[in-house]
């Protein structure tokens, strides 16, 4: 049986940018998980390259009912740096159908990646904002970060003011310079961007960027990337929330869960998972410090290709093969 594959302009064609069917493939994902008709088997992953080079590649299976009735895993391999000019991390998504197990297709998933991340991120500014939404920062110029832009322009284009921050300024400067619905500014710091209603980091940091001193009440801070939060930024918060509180907690890199494996932040400080905010199960406090941990789910990865895949087929589009990432806009 012949598998139909989808590249980046087939991804696109059949809604795979569209931030409203992201949020809604994000959101029926989350309801899935919380009523049992879902489910997220650990990863698994094998190492790539010689010894003196690594590199590893992942494998994320999920599977779900609902209006999906898919299976799948998500196969990322994070290259070793061979100097081939080729991309370092490369994304694909296989999808069967959960009820008869037959393959329905398999698509280029790094820009289905970076959009179910941002659809986490409008969620938690829809569902965890404790004042209202007037100002945003993004902290990172690079790939999530310039996602989280375009997602801020399609759901949020009345805001009053957005802040870009970046190590290399003048990254930022460029993204600052496309045509955005709202003004945008490149901020001098973090502590500058930390001013505005919701901070969205987006940043490969290994070591924080935004620290305590830099923040006040009435601010979420949703935490994309790996280490960019301090640990004193979320001993500062007054609610924190996760997506998930899974299994991931015990190796992930992310600021929260390194600060857990410390001995610092004890399970019971979990304020609620997005699935239980979107439940109705917790509100923030008015005017309080809300700090989101977004790990990624891979739930998400297979919603959004289970429905890309089938919009794809009922319009018919002809079957693509993957192509190199020099032509795709997103990046």
């Amino acid at each position: 049986m012949s598998l139909p594959g989808l590249d980046r302009a087939a991804v696109i064609a059949a809604g795979g940018a569209d931030f409203g069917l992201a949020l809604a493939d994000v959101r029926d994902a989350f309801a899935l998980l919380r009523a049992g008709e879902a489910e997220m088997p650990a990863e698994t992953s094998v190492a790539l390259g010689a010894p003196d080079l690594p590199g590893r590649a992942y494998a994320l299976p999920a599977s779900l009912g609902g209006r999906f009735q898919a299976a799948g895993v998500k196969w990322t391999a994070h290259r070793p740096a061979p100097g081939d000019g080729q991309p370092m991390i490369t994304s694909s998504t296989i999808v069967n159908d959960r009820r008869s197990g037959l393959p329905l297709g398999i698509v280029e998933s790094a820009l289905l990646t970076a959009m179910r991340t941002a659809a986490v991120s409008a969620l938690a500014l829809e569902s965890l904002m404790p004042v209202p939404l007037r100002s945003a920062a993004v902290l990172g110029a690079g790939f999530h970060a310039r996602t989280h832009l375009e997602m801020l322009a399609a759901l949020h284009p009345g805001l009053e003011r957005v802040l870009i921050w970046n190590r290399t300024r003048s990254k930022a400067e460029a993204l600052a310079a496309r045509s955005w619905p709202f003004p945008v500014a490149v901020a001098a710091s973090p502590e500058e961007a930390a001013r505005c209603d919701a901070v969205l980091t987006c940043t490969n940091a290994k070591e924080p960027i935004l620290d305590a001193a830099a923040l006040r009440p009435g601010r979420l801070v949703v935490q994309v990337g790996y280490h960019e939060v301090s640990f004193e930024v979320i001993d500062k918060a007054d609610h924190v929330v996760v997506d998930l509180w899974g299994e991931f907690r015990l190796k992930s890199a992310k600021s929260l869960f390194q600060m857990h494996r410390a001995g610092r932040f004890p399970e019971e400080r979990v304020a609620a998972d997005l699935g239980t905010v979107l439940a109705g199960g917790f509100t923030p406090t008015p005017g309080s410090l809300v700090y989101l941990s977004s790990f990624g789910l891979n739930i998400f990865d297979i919603a959004l290709a289970a429905r890309v895949i089938a919009t794809a087929g009922a319009s018919n589009s002809a079957p693509t093969t993957h192509q190199d990432r020099s032509d795709w806009p997103w990046l």
